[in-house]
Parts: C-alpha cells; structure tokens; sequence
C-alpha cells in the first residue's frame, strides 16, 4: 500500500551536472535550481490534463518543448 501525500517532500537531482530541488507537495511539483527561490510550478491537475484541457495540449516546461 502507497502513503498518501500528506506534506512536503524535497529531493535533489541533478541534471547537465546542477543541482536542483523538486518538491512534491499535495498541490503538485516544484523544480527549482538549488539555492534560488523561483522555479517552474506546476498543479496535480496541469500535470494529468484533461481532454482538450492545457495539460493536454501544451508542452512540458522541463522538456523545453514548443
């Protein structure tokens, strides 16, 4: 049986040789570069879309894709 998530989680990662932060929150998922504060956002909701919905139809932001 899985835990819920119930709070914040934090792991580093690293990726082209930076550090960065991806928090797992019952909101959604965060990636920030290590040390700053902004990074790129993202809701449980934006992530699963739905058909027609923005999730769906855009690019992910950590690809870089158009």
């Amino acid at each position: 049986m899985a835990t819920k998530l119930n709070k914040v989680l934090k792991r580093e990662i690293e990726v082209d040789g930076k550090p960065y932060m991806v928090a797992l929150s019952p909101e959604g998922v965060k990636l920030t570069e290590k040390g700053k504060r902004l990074g790129r956002e993202l809701t449980w909701k934006e992530l699963v879309g739905s058909p027609g919905g923005a999730g769906a139809s855009s690019a992910s932001p950590y690809t870089g894709g158009t």
